[in-house]
């Protein structure tokens, strides 16, 4: 099939468009390259899937010269204008929505990026999707939905109505715009809560790049409340192959009953987390086992914005795909530590 993969310079979008390839997809690449972080690590992924630097331009498509069926462009999903057009040239089959302004704390700096992006950009990517029957539309949302709930694991079928950062609110926002155009419109909609994601081509603003970092330059790491946190650490390649499977089922409208008007809209929401929740300083450690190096710990308290803990339920994940992540933490903490030490010459 033709997918489209936003945000492919991104962490996730990287490691989708390598999985969509391998299986012999056709895939186009689209990604703003803002300066969130480091625009040299995005263009590293971009260069990891045959595009170099130096031909990208803003709305020019560029061919990969290393995967047959990949291309590329730059663009923002704010630009109405430029994702119109590129949806009618290419007529997509299945549309994978990985492009966002990420991270809880950058939202309480700079509020109305997230909103440019990850609610104005989402609309475009629904409009254009409707505009240009587009048989799935697949789309990240996050864990950070849930917010203040306690209840533990998270499911899907828990009240998510209390965000504590304008980046779940976001997030919740695609979900009901998504619903939204699934019941109006019949648009095939999947949303994906992910579950602290980590690994290879990980962001610098992400724990276990910030740790890494720390550790081997032999910095103090800041370690939020007073480090009793527990997160559902999940593996990049975990996460990748649950998008991908979900990619290949779209849902379907159901009737309530046989002749009515009302209809279930062919709508879903999945988790994909690792279904543990492990400690923060086991993650540490794991670290500290996988660079040899002992951390310098300054415990401080919890930050605006952040939970103290997440666990996914992906009961329906496993029922519906046959697929539960399980990588173990010390083994993706020892692949990435593998790849930052190459990427960057330690």
């Amino acid at each position: 099939m033709k997918f489209l993969v936003t945000g492919s310079a991104g962490f996730i979008g990287h490691g989708m468009s390598r999985k969509l390839l391998t299986e012999g997809h056709e895939v186009v690449g689209i990604d703003s390259i803002n300066d969130y972080y480091d625009v040299g690590l995005k263009f590293g992924r971009l260069e990891d899937l045959g595009v170099a630097s130096e031909d990208v331009k803003d709305h020019e498509i560029v061919i990969s010269s290393t995967f047959t069926g990949f291309s590329f462009m730059k663009t923002k999903l704010e630009d109405t204008d430029v994702m119109m057009h590129l949806f009618e040239k290419e007529k997509f089959d299945v549309v994978v929505n990985l492009a966002a302004q990420a991270g809880v704390r950058y939202s309480i700096e700079n509020p109305r990026a997230y909103v440019d992006a990850n609610i104005v950009g989402f609309l475009n990517v629904l409009e254009a999707c409707r505009h240009h029957k587009v048989k799935h539309l697949v789309y990240a949302s996050s864990s950070s939905v849930y917010g203040a709930n306690t209840k533990m694991p998270f499911s899907t079928s828990d009240n998510v109505d209390h965000p504590v950062s304008l980046y779940a609110a976001s997030k919740k926002s695609n979900e009901l715009m998504a619903h939204t155009y699934s019941h109006l419109y019949g648009i095939p909609t999947t949303g994906l809560r992910f579950f602290t994601v980590y690994g290879p081509w990980g962001r610098p603003d992400m724990a276990l790049f910030l740790f890494t970092d720390a550790i081997l330059k032999g910095k103090p790491l800041k370690v939020f409340n007073h480090g009793k946190m527990k997160r559902d650490f999940t593996y990049v390649e975990d996460i990748v192959e649950g998008v991908y499977r979900a990619s290949l089922l779209p849902p379907k409208k159901e009737e309530k009953e046989e002749g009515a008007t009302f209809y279930k809209a062919p709508y879903k929401i999945y988790n994909i987390g690792n279904s543990k929740s492990e400690n923060l300083m086991d993650f540490i450690h794991a670290i500290e086992k996988a660079t040899n190096k002992k951390a310098i710990l300054e415990m401080l308290p919890m930050q605006p914005g952040d939970v103290p803990a997440t666990y996914a339920d992906v009961t329906e994940l496993c029922s519906d795909t046959g697929y539960k992540p399980d990588t173990p933490i010390q083994k993706g903490v020892d692949a990435f530590v593998s790849w930052y030490m190459d990427y960057y010459k330690e």
